[in-house]
């Protein structure tokens, strides 16, 4: 992919979720002006974090699909998740 100069309008687009674009418009068009370039660098922060992460994902999908397994080494934290979510319930979050 090339690399495009990042623009508001092509944040909203990368981060994928009307809701969360939303959010990212939300803070830059509040933003005042000597934190206008803070708001923005954020939200492009993310904005990267999220192609990155989509171009990791596939290359691990690729590579379980011509593999059967997925490369790296993996931690089964299964138990540990049900475990925080069987107290969590017992204190009465929902």
């Amino acid at each position: 992919m090339l690399e495009q100069d990042w623009t508001i309008e092509r944040i909203c687009d990368v981060l994928g979720d009307p809701e969360l674009a939303q959010r990212c418009m939300f803070e830059i068009n509040r933003a005042p002006a000597h934190e206008l370039l803070a708001a923005f660098a954020k939200w492009e922060r993310l904005a990267k974090s999220t192609l990155e992460t989509a171009a990791r994902a596939r290359d691990l999908r690729q590579a379980e699909t011509e593999t059967g397994t997925i490369p790296g080494e993996w931690t089964d934290v299964t138990n540990r998740i049900v475990g925080e979510a069987e107290r969590a319930r017992a204190r009465g979050a929902a």
